[in-house]
């Protein structure tokens, strides 16, 4: 599949060089000629200079022949142009934004346009950890009733296994984030010191089930 990517980025690069390792072909856009450095020596895609959502440069850059189309420039407005060119105007279907802002991320995705946001600054998640405050939502599905949520959990669920977890908050508990790597949870999966919880919830009960998880379960006789 030829995969025409816009923004040569750390993101950008990261993902031509995977596509090609899958055997893909891979043309990537950039208004600034100096970030194709960030492509390693053995790169054999294609690199084109201009604005990604420029008629004329995605079909320099092969995107009539394209399976897919990514955007992951450093503008929420660029990348969803350009997405919507891609498809509206070129015919592919199968194309993803990265997108900054949560609220117009979700308007996208009811437009049929999957988004993803960008990886969280270290400085937030480290507050975060130190100071709790609820549920930080990192996915609403496309009609706004479902939330993938990260929850704090209360140091009395710590032994716990994740089934006693979901019967008590009536969640489903998606994957847990342990030492860094992600880990999808059996129903005897034991929550551990430092796990970040990561739940299915409907939007609506988001507050019931943040206050079940940040209170500890009673002690069983």
């Amino acid at each position: 599949m030829h995969v025409v990517i816009m923004g040569c980025g750390r993101v950008g690069s990261t993902v031509a060089h995977i596509l090609e390792s899958h055997d893909h072909t891979v043309a990537i856009v950039d208004q600034n000629p100096e970030a194709f450095r960030r492509l390693q020596p053995g790169f054999e895609g294609s690199t084109v200079s201009g604005v990604g959502f420029d008629r004329d440069v995605l079909v320099e850059a092969g995107i009539e022949r394209a399976g897919a189309f990514v955007a992951v420039s450093s503008g929420d407005n660029s990348n969803i142009l350009a997405a919507r060119v891609a498809r509206e105007t070129f015919g592919v279907d199968n194309v993803v934004a990265r997108i900054y802002d949560p609220g117009r991320a979700e308007v996208y995705q009811r437009l049929g346009i999957p988004t993803v946001a960008t990886v969280r600054w270290t400085a937030d998640q480290i507050l975060r950890r130190l100071f709790p405050e609820g549920a930080q939502t990192e996915w609403v599905d496309p009609t706004g009733t479902i939330q993938l949520a990260e929850l704090p959990v209360a140091t009395g669920w710590i032994g716990s296994s994740v089934a006693k977890l979901e019967e008590a908050a009536h969640a489903r508990v998606a994957f847990l984030t342990r030492y860094g790597d992600g880990i999808l949870p059996q129903a005897d999966t034991v929550i551990q010191d430092g796990d970040l919880v990561h739940v299915l919830v409907r939007s609506d009960e988001v507050t019931r089930v943040t206050h079940v998880f940040a209170t500890a379960p009673e002690v069983e006789d």
